[in-house]
């Protein structure tokens, strides 16, 4: 084994190579961003604790957030199995293709802003949450202040996608930026700025956008906005656009649930649950959002030039990455008190609070191994353009979850909302490593 490594680790051609190097890069831009969100995260529980400005903040933040997770998602997905195939089969067309693809992010994003901005706040004042008055003001406020980070979020993912889809990934590590400024912002006298939170997203978001913009600019890859859909990649995208649009959205909507499971459980609910998440979200990001972005580009290419045994080499990543996040529950689960007490006991969050996140996380930490698994099984429908095999398992993966969500909320409280997330993700990963093998099993001019 050590001599099948050391073969392709030798071999500049070799994918395995390709894609154990950008893990190990996107590995360490993913941690350094996640250390600077869970410095962001320690500040944020220094200053306000387990609360209702917390909730509020958190609640709002991933409302305005979770179509921007859609759109990105898409857009990772389709973007790079098809700038791949551009490349090979159609290069002239792919500048076209961009600057009119822009357009229509900005047109999307405009919408979506003017949608927070009007009616967010109208819909969450009718209190069918049950939530108290002060908190209500919060909403409010958060509403109709975070409001243009939708329009931000959605130009972000646009050229971030195009990054990853080039082949380069220091959009990843500019994930970071937004919670460095908010880290700074909330670091400064209270005097200074009377809504940190607020203002601080807001900047974060805005300069991770010029910060995107500035490589894509010197490459020659940022055109200006065309709204038009003249190109012909348009008919590949929206082809691809509509079975992932329901497909996302409801696998983005385990979030939304998750927070409105959570309120009905009591003030501080949300809170507990955003911190443990915050650090759940760390581990997965190491392993998962590395893998993704490193074999995505890896497999597509494979796929659109028909080289390599792409089913071979994916069901091996599959098998290391679960592997790896049996590893993290291993080490994890015992210091999970420790690591919770270390990052956010200090100021309003108490040894109480450290308690009540642990034990939250320690639950969450079954999904780490199936997540891992998983997402290496996506990338591989995603690159043969199975998105009907993807929107399928979504929607089984929201009732999975719902089901779980009714069960074991009302047993064990919000560690119950971290223990449904985790036998979702054993459900999805099962059928996926069936569907995998049924459903890739003829195409064999690839492999």
């Amino acid at each position: 084994m050590l001599d099948r490594i050391r073969r392709h680790m030798a071999n500049p051609e070799s994918h395995h190579r390709r894609i154990a190097s950008s893990f190990l890069l996107v590995s360490f831009f993913v941690l350094v961003g996640k250390l600077a969100g869970a410095a962001k995260e320690m500040t944020i529980a220094w200053r306000y604790g387990i609360s209702e400005t917390v909730d509020a903040y958190v609640f709002v933040f991933t409302l305005v957030t979770w179509p921007v997770a859609i759109w990105f998602s898409i857009l990772t997905i389709v973007l790079v199995p098809l700038v791949a195939q551009l490349r090979v089969n159609n290069p002239e067309e792919l500048q076209k293709f961009r600057s009119e693809l822009l357009g229509f992010t900005i047109i999307l994003g405009s919408f979506l802003s003017a949608l927070v901005y009007f009616t967010f706040p109208y819909i969450l004042n009718t209190n069918w949450m049950g939530q108290s008055v002060s908190a209500l003001h919060l909403i409010d406020e958060f509403s109709s202040g975070l409001a243009p980070v939708a329009l931000l979020g959605i130009v972000i993912s646009l050229f971030s996608a195009w990054m990853l889809a080039c082949g380069h990934h220091r959009n990843t590590l500019f994930e970071a930026i937004p919670a460095l400024v908010l880290l700074g912002v909330l670091l400064l006298p209270s005097t200074w700025i009377t809504e940190p939170l607020l203002w601080g997203t807001l900047s974060g978001v805005a300069f991770q956008l010029v910060a995107l913009s500035v490589p894509l600019k010197q490459r020659g890859e940022l055109q200006l906005p065309h709204f038009s859909f003249h190109s012909p990649a348009w008919k590949g995208f929206w082809n691809a656009i509509g079975v992932l649009a329901i497909s996302q959205t409801l696998m983005s909507c385990t979030g939304i649930i998750d927070q409105f499971t959570a309120a009905n459980l009591g003030p501080g609910a949300i809170s507990t649950l955003s911190y443990s998440d915050r650090v759940l979200t760390l581990l997965l990001s190491l392993g998962a959002v590395a893998i993704g972005r490193a074999v995505l580009p890896v497999f597509s290419d494979m796929q659109a030039r028909g080289a390599g045994d792409l089913k071979r080499t994916a069901f091996q990543w599959c098998t290391w990455m679960f592997l790896l996040g049996l590893c993290v529950i291993l080490v994890a689960w015992p210091l999970s008190h420790w690591v919770i007490a270390i990052l956010f006991e200090r100021g309003e969050f108490s040894a109480m609070d450290t308690t009540s996140v642990s034990d939250v996380f320690r639950w969450g930490l079954v999904q780490v191994p199936f997540y891992f698994a998983g997402l290496v099984l996506v990338q591989l429908l995603a690159s043969q353009q199975r998105y009907g095999v993807i929107a399928f398992f979504a929607a089984t993966n929201l009732l999975v979850k719902i089901l779980c969500n009714l069960i074991f909320a009302e047993w064990m409280g919000v560690a119950g909302i971290a223990l449904a997330t985790g036998l979702m993700y054993v459900w999805s990963t099962i059928c996926l490593y069936i569907a995998t093998h049924r459903v890739i099993q003829p195409i064999n001019k690839y492999e």
